[in-house]
């Protein structure tokens, strides 16, 4: 099956769920852009509980715009603020510096467009977990699209994801298992394991 998601900054475990069990990723770039979704936000797993982070974007509601042509704000070094969030987080994690140097070039790199941004990281999480997904992006918008399984509702903040198994934790003994997190939290606390684990879960 052919599945329709918006492209999201590392995407949490309910995309990835449904991207490793596709056929095919069809990614929504033909959209208005919405405020207070996962678009330019993931949220990961802190020492004081759940941590959001947010890529600052230049977007007022007055004037749409289509989610392609979302400049993110690079006045603030966003990228640093972030990549020291996860290293704060993770750096006892089994895998973290497994990974990390993998993932630096999202950190080093001027990226204009949230939109590229979010494409890049979904490319660069697929390598890390050596998985091969097809993708491709919308020319239109659809309201009720044909032949395409519609999840972009997944993009809403605060989507709950139940009946899935847990896993290992960096501050599990302290706080507990926090579900649907960023990628990366799987990724650093399970490894190569990930791709399994996702495919054995169902929504």
């Amino acid at each position: 099956m052919n599945t329709l998601l918006h492209p999201t900054y590392f995407p949490n475990l309910s995309h990835y769920i449904e991207i490793v069990q596709s056929e095919a990723i069809s990614f929504e770039t033909c959209d208005n852009y919405q405020k207070q979704t996962y678009r330019n936000r993931t949220e990961i797993y802190g020492a004081n509980g759940k941590l959001a982070l947010t890529v600052p974007v230049n977007y007022t509601q007055k004037n749409r715009q289509l989610y392609k042509d979302v400049e993110i704000a690079n006045e603030n070094d966003w990228q640093l603020q972030h990549l020291k969030s996860l290293q704060s987080a993770y750096s006892m994690s089994p895998f973290f510096e497994y990974y990390i140097d993998d993932l630096m070039p999202l950190f080093n790199r001027h990226y204009k467009y949230i939109l590229d941004l979010n494409l890049d990281t979904f490319a660069l999480i697929n390598d890390c977990l050596q998985i091969e997904i097809p993708f491709s992006k919308t020319k239109v918008f659809e309201k009720e699209p044909e032949h395409k399984a519609d999840l972009r509702h997944l993009v809403r903040k605060n989507q709950s994801l139940e009946g899935i198994e847990s896993y290992q934790q960096v501050f599990t003994e302290k706080r507990g298992f926090i579900s649907n997190l960023s990628i990366l939290d799987l990724l650093f606390n399970e490894g190569p394991a990930s791709e399994i684990y996702l495919k054995k879960q169902k929504q």
